[in-house]
């Protein structure tokens, strides 16, 4: 444990009382359609947008429009405005922080370069920084993308396909990868006017105009998933989270087919979703290729809950904010779990036997693992390190934790 770091010290809680949840908005929704609305030059009526800080980063890199774009470790806001400065024919130096600058986006730059952008790498070639000197004139429409890289490469293509003169078909090479994140995209510019076609691997969107919209954010389905893990992993409890749509456009809202088969039963109601106990029926595998930000949740439930089972479509965990697999082999080795590697990139969970008394989890400077260690306060008491790691995309996480009322 590194001594320097700010820690939060979870007492055991194995029984809650029924708890409300206000569930911060979707940053994906948020991000996505503050790119359009910059697209539409701002006549769009806007609410509900995430507090998540990668997306209140991009309200302030679009509304300040300095000369340098600073995305911190913003991934989504890097790709979409990556894409976006090169669209509208602008001047910038994109970076962020050390571990953003080591996360790829070589294969985005090369379809915007082939449509017609001038984009420079300041130093490895293929990561950030990059200088981008505009587009200005687009050489084609048509380019070939692999399917199961980053959605947001795709996202962020699709969304300035309309302000293009020629617009863009997109053909998707080889397996598609978190397909709900494209169709999310689809959706949203559907709803600010955008027709579009997506038949097999290809997708085309012409030359038209974003129409102005009024656009209310859904709640975020990712920072629900780890109340229907806190109730899975808990003895007795109950749980409503407000703002949740049964008809999501997110594809995270998979975790309601998840948590059914462990132990969780979702009610759609108005303003939200109830969640109760119900008897566990049982998870032997999981394909996460398309909601692959749910593979730390469920696997830290899996290995409380005592569910042996098969995870694939990893792949893209690698290069997330850490290396996600091995963030999760080495906490979940904490409490006696596995996650084993077998051949074709197929994983098995092998839950936790023997549970200490207390567990220090290190963050790796990801979100996503300090929030999904959190049930595991269910069992044991837990450390959590540098838990102001979750401002990335939930800034609320540890108040609304604390609502959390033990039943005695």
């Amino acid at each position: 444990m590194n001594p320097t770091l700010e820690t939060l010290f979870l007492s055991q809680i194995s029984a809650f009382q029924p708890t409300v949840i206000p569930l911060p908005s979707s940053k994906s929704e948020s991000n996505r359609a503050l790119v359009i609305d910059a697209l539409t030059e701002g006549e769009n009526k806007l609410s509900n947008l995430a507090e998540a800080r990668d997306t209140q980063t991009m309200i302030r890199l679009l509304g300040e429009n300095p000369a340098i774009f600073d995305v911190l470790d913003a991934g989504t806001t890097m790709r979409f405005l990556t894409a976006f400065v090169a669209a509208t024919n602008q001047n910038k130096v994109m970076t962020g922080t050390p571990r953003m600058c080591e996360r790829p986006i070589g294969i985005l730059v090369d379809a915007l370069r082939e449509i017609g952008a001038e984009i420079h790498y300041m130093n490895k070639e293929g990561f950030p920084p990059l200088a981008i000197h505009g587009l200005k004139e687009q050489k084609t429409n048509k380019i070939t993308i692999r399917g199961n890289v980053s959605s947001q490469y795709i996202s962020a293509l699709l969304m300035i396909a309309p302000v293009l003169p020629m617009g863009l078909e997109l053909e998707l090479t080889g397996k598609i990868g978190s397909r709900t994140y494209i169709e999310m995209t689809l959706e949203l510019m559907a709803a600010f006017g955008i027709k579009y076609a997506w038949e097999g691997n290809f997708i085309k969107v012409s030359h038209q105009a974003y129409q102005p919209t009024q656009f209310n954010v859904e709640s975020d389905w990712s920072g629900a998933s780890y109340w229907f893990s806190l109730l899975a992993c808990s003895d007795e409890g109950e749980l409503f989270l407000e703002g949740l749509k049964e008809n999501s456009l997110q594809g995270d809202s998979k975790i309601v087919d998840i948590m059914d088969r462990l132990g969780v039963k979702s009610e759609f109601q108005n303003g939200g979703v109830k969640l109760t106990k119900q008897p566990v029926k049982g998870l032997d595998s999981w394909d996460f290729t398309h909601c692959p930000d749910l593979a730390q949740t469920v696997a830290v439930t899996c290995a409380i809950i005592g569910q042996k089972t098969k995870f694939t479509g990893l792949e893209s965990l690698r290069i997330k904010e850490t290396d996600r697999i091995y963030a999760l082999q080495q906490e979940l080795g904490k409490f006696n779990a596995q996650l084993k590697e077998g051949e074709n990139e197929v994983f098995t969970l092998i839950p936790s036997v023997t549970m200490p008394n207390e567990v220090h989890i290190h963050t790796y400077d990801d979100h996503r693992m300090a929030m999904a260690f959190m049930p595991l306060m269910t069992k044991t008491k837990v450390i959590i390190e540098d838990p102001s790691v979750v401002n990335k995309s939930y800034p609320s996480f540890w108040k609304h934790v604390s609502l959390i009322d033990i039943r005695h």
